[in-house]
């Protein structure tokens, strides 16, 4: 987990820190064996927790006016929706040429990326002491919970190495809490979830994330292994949802200013639900064109909740916690989409037929965002600032 205190480096500063994106993608790309790729991509994982959280805490800094920060949330949450749901699209054309070409495509991005940046202008910071023991606890917790259940789900949860690595992620999780409860310096001030919009406001977009991307994991193992389309196929089946969320994610800050931000969350709730509803519904050899039209509410929900969402969270935190609600939202996004897919699978695995974890999986996911969604609604009295 990484969270940005108050004093943060400047742009800068940061823009040398997440260039190691570079070299990692690259290394991804050249990997001569597993394990290389995975520890190449964990450098990855570094540099973009490095990044994305400081981007959200700039966009804070640099706008006063709400409606004009609502906008520019826009804008931010649109460049991730696309990226997010053009993936499959990319992925799945690059790899029928080869798949270390989908690491290579990263690296002009990121050049360009590192050059824009330098663009900006310096930020106010002061020097904030590092939580070692708040960041090596959370990513013991969050790593050995997700190993648990990956592992757990194609095996057994019931085998001692997955028991002790669920005793493992408990016990980091436990120490992580009591650091930042105590800590002079915390990763985390834990007053930051004694608001309840940012209560609400992170579990929204923990389960947001969890139906995007276990939806894309799923669906992918749908349509190649159950109905044995390509890679490339499968990518152009995603076509029609992430076509949608580009054009629709520039609607939700003009409905925010209208109806106030509660509306495009409660309604990117509804639609993502809806949408998680009918694809466990569907049969399994339904026409592939249905299926992927089903799948559009999904991803069209998942991105009208993120802008009013992130909006919400740096309006409700303090001032001197601006940045650490924005590394806490991202975390919380990045968290879910993780577990989801981890979840997923490990649902998947453990059933007895393929159809029927994930008919499990997305009715669990729906019920569990229509009840965020009425937790959301708690929040109509602040929705229209």
């Amino acid at each position: 987990m990484t969270s940005i205190q108050p004093g943060t480096p400047r742009p800068r500063e940061v823009a040398p820190l997440g260039v190691m994106t570079e070299p990692a993608s690259a290394a991804c790309g050249l990997a001569p064996s597993l394990p290389v790729l995975v520890g190449a991509r964990i450098v990855q994982g570094i540099g973009a927790a490095l990044v994305t959280p400081t981007s959200l805490a700039l966009i804070r800094e640099a706008f006063d006016d709400s409606t004009e920060r609502a906008q520019a949330i826009a804008m931010w949450a649109m460049g991730g929706s696309v990226a997010a749901a053009a993936g499959p699209v990319l992925g799945g054309l690059l790899t029928e040429a080869g798949w270390r070409l989908i690491f290579f495509v990263n690296l002009p991005v990121g050049l360009a990326a590192l050059l824009l940046v330098r663009l900006a202008a310096p930020s106010p910071g002061r020097p904030a002491r590092f939580d070692g023991t708040g960041q090596v606890s959370a990513v013991l917790a969050l790593g050995a919970l997700t190993y648990a259940l990956i592992e757990g789900g194609s095996t057994s949860f019931g085998r001692v190495p997955i028991i002790g690595t669920f005793l493992i992620a408990a016990a980091a999780l436990t120490v992580f809490v009591t650091a930042q409860h105590r800590g002079r310096h915390p990763m985390v001030p834990l007053a930051l979830f004694t608001s309840r919009p940012v209560a609400v406001t992170l579990t929204v977009a923990f389960l947001t994330m969890a139906g995007f991307y276990g939806t894309v994991f799923l669906q992918s193992l749908y349509f190649q292994e159950q109905r044995g389309y390509s890679a490339s196929a499968t990518g152009l089946l995603f076509l029609p949802r992430t076509g949608l969320v580009a054009l629709t994610n520039p609607l939700v800050a003009r409905t925010a200013a209208r109806h106030g931000r509660i509306v495009p969350i409660i309604a990117g709730q509804a639609a993502m639900a809806a949408g998680l509803l009918g694809l466990a519904l569907l049969p399994a050899h339904a026409p592939i064109l249905a299926v992927a039209a089903v799948m559009i509410p999904v991803g069209v929900g998942g991105a009208f909740t993120v802008p009013p969402i992130a909006s919400l969270i740096l309006d409700a935190a303090p001032g001197p916690l601006g940045g650490t609600a924005s590394g806490v939202l991202n975390t919380f996004r990045q968290l879910g989409g993780s577990l989801g897919v981890a979840v997923f699978g490990a649902i998947v695995s453990a059933s007895t037929a393929f159809q029927t974890g994930l008919r499990v999986s997305y009715t669990a996911t729906a019920v569990l965002v229509a009840v965020a969604a009425a937790g959301t609604l708690t929040l109509r009295t602040t929705g229209r600032r």
